[in-house]
């Protein structure tokens, strides 16, 4: 009988994922019609959006928890997925109906409104914690009871009939800005990287790396931070980015002497900063684009700077660790060639690079990320149909011919690709060696839309917070707040707001904890006269470092189980590592030039990159105590003051910096050689 029972469990499950696989792709391929095609309106979107995103959610919860042998949560999550469709559709049948009621709902509006909003709140709670429903939960109540609040934080109140209309229909509340980005560029974006992984991007830019530092003083710890940068590229979460190259850079920084705890800090912080790292950064680029109304192209230009300055301070702390504990690099005969790597699989960066070209050249990010999307599942088809030609000549035809065929998107749009993939499908599925690589693309759809759920079900719950906002003006009590103290020391205000990112960012995901504290923080900056991108990189650069910092530490705790070291000592160490991230905003805020603000010349910004790379330096030897030697504590004291003051945009402190930064020099240099010399 117990036996019976276990078999109807197998093939419960069984079935329970096909059908969650089913539900997944169908996702992907709705998106990508979305985006090709735009048969519905904004609104319509958003709701099939936010309904796949619940269903998958609580189907996967149903499925788990009957797999555990439980009943009535499974039974319940499975209610909530009827009603996550039952949502949706109501949002598409009666979408014009609604719009002419806007402001005098009827009472089944805000029953639904109401299960929606359960349903948003449950989903978010569930996938990631308690941390950021509860903020909400906190707002809704505040929109509601804020009257009896004292000054300056009450408003007039408001009653629950109006708020859950606001949150929960029209584009101001879990429809709103999140939630569009989410529906359009973040999705397409996610399963870009997804293809690109199944392609075999992450052999070429491990390989590369390899290839390219692994010989080096402290090699596998630099493998670990170009690969997991470059991996960062097209890879939307730095928590995933942990799991999938941590796996292999954890591992190997362990095997060459590294403590399991810095290993595991490299890795978080190398992949917390892929999401700066354009052209994709995390997907925020296209959510702050949106947000402030700017350009794509106009984000990538003020992060770029900061970002590789932010790679070259991890690069430079494990080569000073490396030192310190006298580690070598790898054998070179053992390290695969890192241009041979490139001329192998360099095909697949060219999707990458049409990404780039189509983004710098205005196209909008929907088209550039559909082209990208697009443009690698023909390579990966075309790779695997090339290889039954017979003959070179025959591939390098067929290949001429692919690129032609795809070039028409120029001119014809996106028709005229997806007619090829038909096409080349069709052939693959002729072909008995081929139709391994059909299923491998459809696991990419699937798999591409179950990497989008936490992100998509954060950026719905995060529209809460933002149609609270709109409600009721919170958002300028807080900016009155910081603009107080700003009166008195701008240097206090950035201190506040950072706190402010650092603790919302615990255990909340960089998108929502960008989105809240662009909302709370960024208006208050742009007051104190920070420029528009430089106060909304600020706070979206602390968002990142929460991630690091203790106590929560998301990114440490995903690398703790692959390193085998406590999440609280990875964070510790990651701390150690991007030490200069939590500097290098600060100075974009002292000199947007950084930020290529306010037209600089190549001179100005020369010199203070230069500056710059000067006080990592100097702090990077302050964390580690260790240059060419060991560094006594007077000298790491004189490091860090020195580097402090280039971070100073004062009058003289440059001057004084880099002297007392060649003072150090000279002497540690001197103390050095007079040490290693014979007697």
């Amino acid at each position: 009988m117990h036996h019976g029972f276990d078999q109807t469990e197998d093939e419960r499950k069984g079935f329970a994922s096909r059908l969650l696989f089913l539900v997944a792709v169908s996702f992907s391929l709705f998106q990508i019609y979305t985006a090709a095609f735009t048969p519905f309106s904004s609104l319509v979107t958003r709701a099939v959006h936010v309904g796949f995103l619940l269903i998958l959610t609580f189907g996967f919860l149903a499925r788990d928890g009957f797999v555990r042998g439980k009943r009535l949560i499974p039974s319940l999550f499975l209610v909530c997925v009827l009603l996550s469709a039952a949502v949706a559709f109501y949002q598409w049948i009666f979408e014009h109906e609604l719009m002419l009621r806007s402001g005098d709902p009827t009472r089944i509006d805000l029953w639904v409104g109401a299960v929606l909003l359960m349903l948003v709140f449950l989903a978010t709670q569930r996938m990631m914690g308690w941390a950021l429903p509860l903020i909400c939960g906190v707002l809704v109540l505040y929109a509601v009871y804020g009257r009896w609040l004292p000054g300056p934080f009450n408003h007039r109140g408001y009653p629950w009939e109006q708020v859950i209309e606001h949150l929960s229909f029209g584009t101001e509340g879990i429809y709103g800005i999140p939630i569009y980005v989410s529906s359009t560029y973040i999705f397409l974006f996610i399963l870009f990287g997804a293809f690109l992984e199944r392609a075999g991007m992450l052999k070429l830019f491990t390989d590369f790396a390899l290839g390219l530092v692994g010989h080096t003083q402290g090699g596998p710890a630099k493998v670990g931070v170009i690969a997991s940068g470059l991996m960062g590229t097209i890879n939307g979460s730095g928590v995933a980015n942990v799991v999938t190259t941590g796996q292999f850079t954890i591992r190997l920084m362990k095997r060459f002497g590294y403590r399991p705890e810095f290993a595991g800090g490299v890795e978080a912080t190398a992949s917390m900063g892929g999401q700066i790292m354009p052209p994709v950064m995390g997907a925020v680029a296209f959510i702050m684009a949106e947000t402030i109304g700017v350009a794509y192209v106009e984000v990538v230009r003020a992060a770029l700077i900061p970002a590789i300055l932010y790679f070259l301070t991890a690069f430079l702390v494990v080569h000073l660790e490396a030192g310190r504990l006298g580690l070598t690099g790898m054998p070179k005969e053992n390290l695969p060639n890192p241009w041979r790597a490139v001329r192998e699989r360099w095909y697949l960066v060219l999707p990458l690079a049409v990404l780039v070209y189509l983004l710098f050249s205005g196209y909008t990010p929907l088209f550039a990320g559909l082209v990208g999307l697009l443009l690698t599942v023909v390579l990966i088809l075309g790779t695997i149909l090339s290889t039954a030609l017979l003959t070179k000549a025959l591939r390098f035809l067929f290949w001429i011919a692919l690129g032609v065929m795809c070039s028409t998107f120029l001119r014809w749009g996106i028709t005229p690709v997806l007619v090829l993939i038909a096409v080349l499908v069709f052939a693959c599925a002729l072909n008995t060696k081929s139709r391994p690589t059909l299923k491998d693309l459809v696991s990419a759809l699937a798999e591409g839309a179950r990497q989008a759920l936490p992100v998509g079900i954060a950026c719905a719950q995060v529209g809460v917070i933002i149609g609270v906002m709109t409600l009721t003006g919170a958002a300028s009590s807080f900016a009155n707040a910081v603009l107080a103290v700003g009166e008195q020391s701008l240097f206090l205000s950035l201190l506040l707001t950072m706190l402010v990112c650092l603790v919302l960012g615990m255990g909340i995901p960089t998108i929502p904890n960008y989105i809240i504290t662009s909302s709370l923080a960024a208006p208050a900056l742009l007051h104190l006269d920070v420029p528009l991108i430089v106060s909304h990189m600020f706070v979206f650069y602390f968002g990142i470092m929460a991630d690091l910092t203790p106590p929560v530490a998301l990114a440490c705790f995903a690398a703790a189980p692959i390193a085998g070291a406590p999440g609280l000592a990875i964070s510790l160490q990651a701390i150690r590592v991007a030490a200069a991230g939590f500097v290098i905003p600060f100075m974009t805020v002292y000199t947007p030039a950084l930020m290529l603000q306010g037209d600089p010349g190549w001179l100005e910004v020369g010199y203070i990159v230069f500056k710059v790379i000067v006080a990592i330096w100097l702090w990077g030897c302050t964390a580690i105590g260790y240059w060419l030697g060991p560094l006594s504590w007077f000298e790491r004291l004189w490091a860090f003051a020195a580097a402090a003051l280039l971070v100073i945009a004062m009058p003289i402190t440059d001057e004084l910096g880099l002297l007392a930064g060649a003072i150090i020099l000279f002497q540690h240099v001197w103390r050095h050689r007079r040490r290693s010399s014979p007697t």
